[in-house]
């Protein structure tokens, strides 16, 4: 005797499986990380991430209506910084007529109601490549997180609706949203980078702004002092509740497709927006492989996204969000 329920009924053709589909990708949930070089009628694809590119603030503009166009609705801002701006302090992130502060004004001032991430790190603006200042081959805590409080500042003054901290020091949340507050920019958001691991999928983007640690004997060569070990779990549970304690609006999970458990572990955990970034690593190993023809680039990116949407995360930051969009459309 056959089972009165067949499972196989609710797939039996592509209108009944979108019928009853559970996690639906929208251009909604998609944040567009952009990387912005100094100069003129710049278009500069990055060699290990095929098909995306640093842009001059001139054709930045053309790029942003084009997302805004698409429907894709949020970007995320880094700079590449020049190497004669660097150095150990990033004093550079806090030059008003700096990159990244053009960068804001001229997204803001062709889209105004795009909504403007920006990256909060040194890493651009070390001469060493780290997310921290050093001191004594250290990268010190308390100082460091001092000085992101300042760049948010810097960032909230030029615009951006939301700053984005990367960095992983200890407190930086509590010390960024305080002087946001002080400073009357109560409403510039926070979205915390709050488990972000020490992971090998990182090279593509580091290509891209220049910010690889660089190699000197008394400094670390790697970020594992501060990035977390990815072999812990629920060290991102506790990680992520000190941030939202300290006035983190939205919480991040880095990178993406190793770390699905996490971001599900997270979700159950939070009651604020959970974020997922599909890194330059995931990217750019799908990209060489669809290269080679080994795999159906379009059905595997979809499938890559609806995982971590299946996950758990509300927001996805991703280099495919135009390919995607462009394919559900």
């Amino acid at each position: 005797m056959y089972p009165l329920r067949r499972n196989r009924r609710l797939r039996t053709n592509e209108a009944i499986r979108s019928l009853v589909r559970e996690t639906i990708i929208t251009p909604n949930d998609f944040l567009v990380p952009l990387f912005i070089v100094e100069g003129k009628g710049i278009k500069d694809e990055i060699p290990s991430m095929p098909n995306y590119f640093r842009y001059s603030l001139d054709l930045l503009e053309g790029e942003v209506k084009a997302l805004w166009k698409l429907g894709l609705k949020s970007v995320l801002l880094f700079v590449k910084v020049p190497d004669n701006l660097k150095d150990n302090k990033g004093t550079e992130a806090l030059n008003p007529n700096g990159l990244m502060q053009r960068a804001i004004k001229t997204v803001k001032n062709v889209c105004p109601d795009m909504l403007v991430m920006t990256d909060v790190a040194l890493d651009p603006y070390s001469a060493y490549g780290h997310d921290g200042i050093i001191e004594n081959g250290q990268i010190i805590n308390d100082e460091t997180a001092e000085f992101l409080a300042e760049m948010s500042i810097s960032h909230a003054q030029a615009g951006a609706d939301f700053v984005a901290p990367s960095d992983m020091m200890d407190g930086r949340i509590l010390t960024i949203r305080e002087a946001l507050e002080d400073e009357g920019f109560i409403n510039t958001g926070i979205m915390s980078y709050s488990a972000k691991y020490a992971s090998a999928f990182y090279g593509p983007f580091r290509d891209a702004l220049d910010s690889a640690p660089v190699d000197l004997l008394d400094i670390p060569k790697d970020k594992k002092t501060y990035q977390m070990d990815y072999a812990n779990r629920f060290e991102a549970i506790r990680e992520t509740e000190m941030d939202i304690d300290e006035g983190a609006d939205i919480v991040m999970v880095k990178p993406g497709l190793c770390y699905l458990d996490i971001v599900r572990e997270i979700k159950n955990e939070v009651d604020v927006p959970v974020a997922v970034y599909q890194v330059s690593g995931e990217y750019a190993m799908l990209k060489a492989a669809a290269e080679k023809g080994w795999l159906d680039h379009d059905a595997v990116m979809m499938e890559q996204v609806t995982a971590m949407k299946r996950a758990g995360a509300d927001i996805i930051a991703s280099y495919f969000a135009k390919d995607v969009v462009k394919l559900l459309s």
